[in-house]
């Protein structure tokens, strides 16, 4: 089979809905071309006729692992290094610099994509807690960026936002067969870990706690009972005083009055 069957509007509502009941976002009519060149090549994996089939496929008990292979297809997202650096900013000036307290200090990137904001709120960590323990935790309900995430390992191209002095101090270039690419230094990756959550869930307590929460350019996907649903979920694990970030495009107005706005688009708990 070298082309893919078109998708009724029957079947696209299916898949709508099974990605709604699963990831919680909601996809728009527009997204039909989406879903059938993201899911076109598991239909030619199986050889099925028809997007119904695959449907049945994924619901059905024989094939448990092609569930999270149709996530991972169907929510890859946007990100990059420093992205919207205003609020690395106010992490390091506001918080970092005016922190009092022993302990690990940990932050927490709930939905990570392939690690970039990651790593770079670990680089602001290792320049600015020197001789502070810290831990970043990242998320993502796709298994498939959260493999990328912890290699650690990106294409040159990817570095524009990286501050110079980071570049070298942070990152280490590849040379021969890894030319053009470079990789996180493992200074910075071993106080990184990863691992899958779905934020449509209770967030399992063994995660612990953070001082702060990133969650940013993700509500843009959701309706107003997923965000306040996430959100609520989300701040079980941040400490009182700790600071929630959410994209520039975001807010939290109607959503929530568990935390406090303290500039735009960053909020605290008391």
């Amino acid at each position: 089979m070298s082309e893919s069957p078109p998708i009724t509007d029957q079947e696209f509502a299916l898949f709508r809905d099974l990605i709604y009941q699963i990831t919680g976002i909601s996809l728009s009519d527009a997204k039909k071309v989406l879903v059938v060149g993201r899911l076109a090549r598991r239909l030619q994996f199986y050889q099925l006729g028809s997007f119904l089939d695959y449907y049945r496929l994924v619901t059905g008990g024989q094939y448990p692992n092609e569930r999270q292979i149709m996530v991972d297809l169907l929510t890859t997202n946007e990100t990059y290094f420093f992205r919207e650096p205003k609020h690395f900013d106010f992490l390091r000036d506001q918080i970092l610099k005016k922190r009092n307290g022993n302990g690990v200090f940990r932050i927490w990137s709930a939905a990570c994509s392939s690690g970039e904001e990651v790593y770079t709120l670990a680089m602001t960590l290792a320049e600015n807690l020197l001789g502070v323990p810290w831990e970043v935790l990242g998320s993502d309900i796709s298994t498939r960026v959260l493999e990328k995430a912890a290699a650690g390992h990106y294409s040159l191209a990817r570095t524009e936002g990286i501050p110079p002095g980071f570049m070298s101090k942070y990152c280490l270039k590849g040379v021969r067969s890894q030319a053009g690419t470079f990789l996180i230094a493992p200074e910075i990756r071993r106080n990184t870990r990863f691992c899958q959550i779905n934020l449509m869930q209770p967030v399992e307590t063994g995660i612990g706690q953070f001082e702060a929460i990133f969650l940013r350019n993700v509500m843009i996907y959701f309706d107003a009972p997923t965000k306040t649903k996430v959100v609520h979920n989300l701040l079980t694990r941040l400490k009182p005083g700790g600071h929630l970030f959410i994209g520039h495009s975001e807010t939290l107005n109607g959503i929530t009055d568990r935390v406090q706005a303290v500039v735009p688009t960053v909020y605290r708990k008391p």
